[in-house]
């Protein structure tokens, strides 16, 4: 394998730098709003399940009381 000096290195990171889409304000923003969204329906759906489980454990539990 070839060895590039820090220089070259340098130079050929900034040449596959401008080569990036940088995505847009507008574009940024929706994509944080949508993972809000999604977060917090996660975050519902995990609740739910818990406190179903926590109910259902409780159940058995009480009858081996």
């Amino acid at each position: 394998m070839a060895k590039t000096s820090p220089i070259e290195f340098i130079n050929q990171v900034r040449a596959e730098t401008k080569k990036v889409v940088w995505p847009s304000r507008r574009e940024t923003i929706m994509t944080g709003v949508m993972v809000m969204i999604m977060t917090t329906i996660l975050a519902l759906f995990f609740l739910g399940v818990d406190t179903a489980f926590n109910a259902i454990v409780n159940a058995l539990l009480s009858l081996a009381k």
